[in-house]
């Protein structure tokens, strides 16, 4: 792609990121935007997580300004909210065991340790579910100066986690060097991906 028709496409995601378009994939509609912490978000992008050509979830990124690169999402100053909605029957203990996992590739072994007791309590949170039925919404929310906050079932789920570390640590599950799902990370961030295509 030439220099021209990157700003092109980049001038073409922020021209979408600011009209606030809705979007529809794998039958889920996520709005255009979404209030964390009191602060409006927007929709930055959205996708399906695949494992095993079965879909998992659809997911939405929310951010207070567009997020073209994975690194301009884990800025520590960025208010953020991954939403997640199940497309199938999930254990809870299952969820968080992904999610740990995830945590544990995109990590340094020192990292990982240091922010282990908030890993055991995310998978918790998830475990004490018992089961996300298909359709369920989970939100992943980011607030600078307060923390990372677990939602479902229309409630946060425990308490804030406080640690800006654990924050970026579960971010990067889907930011990270090492994402679970390649394509649904680029579509996150905006791109057109097979993750995306319905």
């Amino acid at each position: 792609m030439s220099i021209r028709h990157g700003l092109l496409a980049a001038a073409l995601a922020l021209a979408q990121f600011q009209a606030g378009a809705q979007t529809t994939v794998a039958g889920v509609r996520f709005e255009p935007e979404a209030t964390v912490g009191g602060q409006r978000l927007q929709l930055n992008g959205a996708g399906v997580r695949f494992k095993l050509f079965i879909k998992v979830y659809a997911a939405a990124l929310y951010t207070s300004r567009k997020a073209l690169r994975t690194e301009d999402v884990l800025q520590p100053d960025m208010p953020k909210r991954v939403q997640l909605v199940a497309l199938r029957d999930t254990g809870g203990d299952e969820l968080g065991k992904l999610f740990a996992r995830a945590i544990e590739d995109n990590a340094s072994r020192e990292e990982f340790a240091k922010s282990i007791a908030d890993v055991v309590r995310m998978g918790q949170i998830f475990a004490d579910a018992h089961a996300l039925r298909k359709g369920e919404v989970i939100t992943v929310d980011y607030v600078p100066g307060t923390g990372l906050s677990i939602g479902f079932r229309g409630r946060q789920q425990g308490d804030v986690f406080k640690s800006p570390q654990f924050s970026s640590m579960m971010f990067k599950i889907w930011f990270g060097p090492k994402p679970p799902d390649g394509p649904l990370q680029g579509a996150l961030l905006g791109a057109q991906t097979t993750a995306n295509s319905n």
